[in-house]
Parts: structure tokens; C-alpha cells; sequence
């Protein structure tokens, strides 16, 4: 990989998913974060369609780095939900795609506790055996610290406790190794990507929108929302046209 930089030569989008479940009631906090199983179902049959390699984030580097080139899309799964694997996998197998789910370690077979004061739905997260059943699917699992950390409002020690350990909490809980990095919220500093590079992570992605193009950071890599207001012909804009580089902040 050449240097901290990516070197493709076309813009690769990075999808971002969350909850692979029916959304919850009109009202209902965060229902935009949910992609019905139908939905992404028909999401993932046009990428192939299309021609496009739905790819984790360790088989996107090559193409992030110019080593590779093809018609390709990294797919992504904040926090570990359960539904993830009941409802994306079996998707994703059929089509021959990987993606990388990125977990919070010191929440594996609980829920999404980060989001209980504002009032959110909990739902239940993978625990050891069944993201061991995600890797087994041909999947990846990446780090997303250990509690949904706001990294921003933790001194450095903390900070760095919250990436690295949860690179080492995963590893050991699936014998299998993370070698990519989430920031909970999108909320990070320079010093931040610097700790997730000294800890070892080959890439880190945010919450900035826009497709990835050449040149930039490994630890700070755009992506781009799949909502539940993403019908097939946004998601195609999203996909293969301008649409998310022209949303991306300054």
C-alpha cells in the first residue's frame, strides 16, 4: 500500500448500513439508520446487476490503493447488529459479496446501550459465537471501541484505551484478525487518526460523505448513507455518480 493515501483511479463508494430490520414506527428515533431485509435484498441484486464486487474493507484496499482496479464497492455495518447477520448474510453470501461489520467490543451480545438515554429501541447485538458465524460467512469484523466512545470528549489515555483495546478485545473473542477501525458518531480529531494508525488499523472510516477518492487519508475515509429513504434510483446516484461528493463538508 503506497504510503497513508489512497491511489484508485475512479471514486469507490464505501456503503454504510446499520439495522437490516423492518423500521420501527413513524416518530421513532433513528428510523432512518433501518433498511428493510427487502430492501437491501434488492440493493445488493442491482450492485450485481450493475457489475459491481460488494467488498469488505481488507479486499477494497488494494483497489483504495491503485493496486487493483475494477468496478468494486466496500459495504459496511455499524455497531454489530444481530439482524445483521440474520437478514444481510444470507444476502450477501448469494451474491458472492463480503463486507465488514464494525463492533463495539465491550457490548458483544448485549444492545445498543449508547443510544438508551435518547430514548432509541434496543435491539440485540451479535455475541462472540454468531460474529464467528459472520466470519465463518465470509465476512469481516472491524472495531468501533469498546463502548461507542465520542472520542472527542475523552483525554488521550482514554482514547487510546477505546481503539486499541478494542482491537484486542475482538481478536480474542474471534480468533480472527481487525484490521479496520469505525469512529462512533464521526466524531474524531487528527490526534485520533494518528492513535488508530499507531494501533495498528489499516484504514478508519467516518461519517463524512463522499465516494473515496484518490488521495485520501486511509484514517479518514469518506462513506456513503444507505437510508431507508434510499430507493434503487438513489441508490444508484449515491453509487455511481457525483450525488455524495457534492454533500461532503468542507
Amino acid at each position: 500500500m503506497p504510503g497513508l493515501r489512497s491511489a484508485n483511479r475512479s471514486p469507490i463508494a464505501i456503503l454504510t448500513y446499520h439495522q437490516i430490520e423492518t423500521s420501527p414506527p413513524r416518530g421513532a428515533g433513528f428510523r432512518s439508520l433501518y433498511v428493510t431485509p427487502a430492501d437491501f435484498a434488492r440493493q445488493m441484486a442491482l450492485l450485481s446487476v450493475l457489475g459491481y464486487r460488494g467488498l469488505s474493507m481488507s479486499a477494497l484496499l488494494p483497489y483504495l490503493s491503485g493496486e487493483r482496479t475494477g468496478k468494486v464497492v466496500g459495504i459496511t455495518f455499524d455497531d454489530g447488529y444481530l439482524n445483521n447477520l440474520s437478514h444481510a448474510l444470507p444476502v450477501l453470501k448469494r451474491h458472492g459479496f463480503s463486507s465488514t461489520c464494525y463492533v463495539v467490543s465491550q457490548q458483544v451480545g448485549k444492545t445498543n446501550a449508547w443510544d438508551r438515554d435518547a430514548g432509541i429501541a434496543q435491539a440485540p447485538l451479535m455475541d462472540a459465537a454468531q460474529l464467528r458465524e459472520w466470519l465463518s460467512g465470509g465476512q469481516e469484523v472491524g472495531a468501533h471501541t469498546r463502548h461507542h466512545a465520542h472520542l472527542t470528549e475523552l483525554d488521550a489515555a482514554a482514547a487510546v484505551a477505546e481503539i486499541a483495546g478494542c482491537r484486542t478485545e475482538l481478536e480474542d473473542l474471534t480468533n480472527a484478525p481487525v484490521r479496520h477501525f469505525c469512529y462512533p458518531y464521526g466524531d474524531f480529531t487528527t490526534e485520533h487518526a494518528l492513535m488508530v494508525r499507531q494501533a495498528g488499523f489499516a484504514s478508519a472510516t467516518t461519517t463524512q460523505r463522499s465516494r473515496c477518492h484518490s488521495g485520501e487519508d486511509l484514517m479518514q475515509l469518506p462513506r456513503v448513507p444507505v437510508l431507508r429513504s434510499t430507493v434503487l434510483a438513489l441508490f444508484w446516484l449515491k453509487l455511481a455518480t457525483a450525488y455524495e461528493d457534492r454533500r461532503r463538508c468542507a
